[in-house]
């Protein structure tokens, strides 16, 4: 699913959610992985990140993990238009 310049696993734009399910091959991509969900993040939604291996062998665990974040409410608002560009200076 197509989101900010994204292929995201799972989107859900009414609650604001992205689901990622990640493979062996992100063992080794963690950072890149934080730094993309930080992004999403910033435009107001809420990730959250599963092992391929979870969803197989428990995905009554992952289930609950949803619903445990769709109860929490709706993430904080993105930050106005032009504004809370991540530390970045602002365009000239």
């Amino acid at each position: 699913m197509p989101l900010g310049g994204f292929i995201c696993d799972f989107v859900c734009r009414t609650a604001r959610l992205v689901i990622e399910v990640d493979g062996g091959q992100h063992d080794s991509r963690s950072d890149q992985d934080a730094e993309r969900s930080d992004k999403i993040e910033r435009q107001g939604f809420r990730v959250i990140r599963f092992w391929n291996n979870e969803v197989i062998e428990n995905i009554e665990g992952v289930l609950a993990t949803i619903l445990a974040t769709l109860e929490t409410g709706p993430p904080p608002a993105p930050p106005a238009s032009g504004r809370g560009n991540g530390g970045e200076a602002p365009p000239s």
